[in-house]
């Protein structure tokens, strides 16, 4: 009962096992005192047989030393259980051994028959082996295992203890999670004590044995040749195969039970049981297994060798050597072929659950019933060409953006599709399914049979026509787009146009971890005394809102950790930040090297400049504009824009450094993708194309 505890661990005290516990030690302390007749004795050895068997098995069988922490308790209970055996033994032999080698039970007369074959000298030969085997290899090296593994147990307790510590601090486990594995730590450090003292129960059995045997024959003899009138050889012969029996039956389950502990002290930190521990480690090396055949080949083939033996255990490795890594192989591939069914399961099981509909894809592209038909057989095409776009976000803009979910919709209109930021809807148009865009901006419409149509990503005139035009369109060199296209497009500029929506804090911190060391440590100096984290997200949100990349963070840390002890409003920093990254704004927006610029001209400036309210300190508080004033200039500036929009051309608006943010504010309600700078934004060496002014 015992012993299942110790392995199953805790479990309920069930009603009267700590009374028949109790009783079992009480019976074992009364056979030191009170004789027993044979037949219990039979019993007793039989059941110490049995016992040190089960020990045995256990020990082979648990997965790590500490499953079996009740193996000292044990092993006490085992020892003092044979002890009493023998001395009950001793007292029959010793009174009753002058009847026969039965006199002190069948036990020790069948194993005084079985091993010594009828002659007590080879019995007490085998007796004197068993003893030198216990106590020499086995006990004395199980000691010095436990006596080594209990110093270094104790030697580590410090390291381990706050290793568990640290951990708990950082989250990686929770206060239950730390409370067991400090538990553990106990347990491990109290049984490797326990099994250094354990270990001299078994050295102190091997003695005693060897003793109470000497005392047996001695005494034995003794008594039979002098109050039995037996003469001195058959005294001899009767009480020494009594002795030696006694002894092998006591110490072949002392022998058994100090094999168990050498296991369980030599098992160290390996995982599994005995078996597994041990065959899987040594048929993990097939070239091994090779090279012990061969050699087992070439005794079987050496003169005077039996070849027979050498040859099957020969055959027998190279069997293993090429079955084995095929059967590790399988294991293996049944291995991940159940991984991955579970991951599956688990996918499943998480889309099926509650909480999965709380959670929204960053970017999900919707699309129509009749348009995924249309492109069901360039859906893997669609993927591909997505997963392109990501890369080109993010070698332009310095981070990787989400990825786009594509899920088909069958309660929007057949032909649309629908994005969603967030779970939002951004953007919807309604494809016309087989017919080609051609992009017309102030062109004249092809004569060709079709509709005028406006393009969805940047509104811009279009003119729509059946695909078996392609040719045609080809021949007369006008660009047009497929309806793949046209969606791809459209995503990439819904995306461009959400750039800060999709930063989230997550992705900033993993960009500043991919920085060097020394810009690590920058930004953490100053997120900790002059802006915050979530500030330097901000900062980078409004850089990304006027599409400006971020790709070169280092710089942009630079330019904050300049700026921020003096200045605390984010829009402020954005500014220093603008006018220090000057040469790859420019650099981005310029074309051949030529940066085509539309000013916005004296009369305007003046009227932003007049527009802007300052405190005492000179700084900007507020932009203060007359309505009529703000609606003007949209008109006039409107006007102007989309000339050169039209026209093909890119270019920048330029404005006074104090009023760019406000005129951004306004000139992005009508051209979201027009870049506004400030004079001091456009750096040294520029050349510059002034195209007019908004005047």
């Amino acid at each position: 009962m015992a012993l299942s505890e110790g392995v199953l661990g805790t479990e309920p005290r069930r009603h009267g096992r700590d009374v028949g516990f109790a009783l079992g030690v009480v019976v074992i302390l009364a056979i030191l005192f009170l004789p027993i007749p044979p037949f219990l004795i039979d019993i007793g050895l039989a059941f110490s047989v049995a016992f040190s068997v089960l020990i045995l098995m256990v020990a082979l069988w648990i997965q790590r030393p500490l499953d079996f922490s009740s193996f000292p308790t044990i092993l006490l209970i085992a020892t003092m259980m044979r002890l009493s055996l023998n001395i009950a033994t001793t007292r029959m032999i010793l009174s009753e051994g002058h009847e026969g080698v039965n006199a002190a039970g069948y036990v020790i007369g069948g194993f005084s028959k079985l091993v010594m074959s009828g002659d007590f000298v080879i019995g007490l030969i085998v007796f004197l082996i068993l003893i030198v085997v216990n106590f020499v290899v086995i006990t004395k090296g199980s000691t010095r295992i436990a006596e080594v593994g209990a110093r270094f147990t104790l030697d580590a307790i410090p390291g381990k203890q706050m290793s568990i510590d640290a951990d708990l601090s950082a989250g990686m486990i929770d206060e239950k999670e730390a409370q067991r594995r400090r538990r553990e730590l106990e347990e491990e450090s109290s049984f490797f004590g326990a099994m250094d003292g354990a270990s001299k129960f078994v050295r102190g059995d091997a003695i005693a044995g060897l003793l109470i045997t000497a005392i047996n024959i001695v005494g034995g003899i003794a008594i039979g040749y002098s109050r039995h009138g037996m003469n001195l050889s058959e005294a001899s012969d009767v009480f020494t195969k009594l002795s030696v029996g006694d002894g092998l039956v006591s110490q072949i389950p002392a022998l058994i039970v100090s094999l168990a502990a050498g296991l369980l002290v030599s098992k160290g930190g390996t995982r599994g049981s005995a078996d597994q521990a041990v065959f899987g480690q040594l048929s993990a090396y097939p070239r091994a297994l090779f090279v012990a055949a061969m050699l087992l080949t070439i005794l079987a083939l050496t003169p005077g060798l039996p070849a027979v033996p050498f040859l099957a255990l020969a055959g027998t490795m190279a069997g293993l050597g090429y079955l084995l890594p095929r059967r590790e192989r399988q294991r293996e591939e049944a291995a991940a072929e159940t991984a991955r069914q579970e991951k599956l399961d688990a996918v499943e099981e998480e889309a099926n659950s509650v909480k999965s509909s709380l959670k929204t894809a960053e970017i999900e592209l919707l699309i129509g019933k009749q348009l995924s038909t249309r492109l069901i057989a360039s859906h893997q095409e669609l993927a591909f060409r997505m997963n392109k776009m990501r890369k080109k976000f993010a070698a332009q803009y310095g981070f990787v953006v989400p990825e786009v979910r594509l899920t088909d919709d069958f309660t929007i209109p057949p032909k649309s599709y629908r994005i969603n930021i967030h779970g939002t809807v951004v953007a919807e148009h309604r494809l016309r399914v087989g017919e080609l865009m051609v992009l017309l901006g102030g062109k004249p419409a092809p004569d060709l049979p079709g509709e005028e149509v406006k393009e969805p990503a940047f509104g811009l005139r279009a003119y729509s026509v059946s695909d078996m035009f392609a040719e045609e369109l080809k021949n007369k060199q006008l660009a047009y787009a497929d309806n793949m296209s046209v969606l791809l497009t459209h995503l990439s500029e819904v995306i461009r146009n959400n750039l800060p929506q999709l930063l989230s804090y997550k992705d900033m911190k993993a960009l500043i971890d991919r920085l060097d060391p020394e810009y690590r440590k920058l930004s953490d100096e100053i997120c900790s005394s002059h802006i915050t984290y979530p500030g330097l997200q901000a900062v980078l949100k409004l850089l990304l809102a006027e599409r400006i990349s971020i790709r070169n963070l280092h710089l942009i840390i630079e330019a904050i950790a300049e700026i921020a002890p003096h200045i605390r409003r984010t829009e402020q920093i954005v500014e220093h930040v603008r006018i220090r990254m000057a040469q790859q704004i420019c650099g981005d927006l310029s074309e051949g090297g030529v940066l085509k610029v539309l000013r916005l001209g004296n009369r305007w400036d003046l009227a932003f400049h007049q527009a802007l309210k300052r405190d005492g300190k000179g700084e900007v508080r507020e932009f203060d504009i007359d309505p009529r004033q703000l609606e003007e200039f949209g008109q006039e500036a409107g006007k102007v824009i989309r000339t050169h929009i039209d026209a093909g051309e890119r270019f920048v608006l330029v404005t006074a450094p104090e009023a760019r943010p406000y005129v951004r504010m306004i000139v992005e309600r009508l051209f979201p993708t027009l870049p506004v700078l400030s004079h001091v934004e456009i750096a040294k060496g520029v050349e510059i194309n002034v195209l007019g002014s908004v005047s």
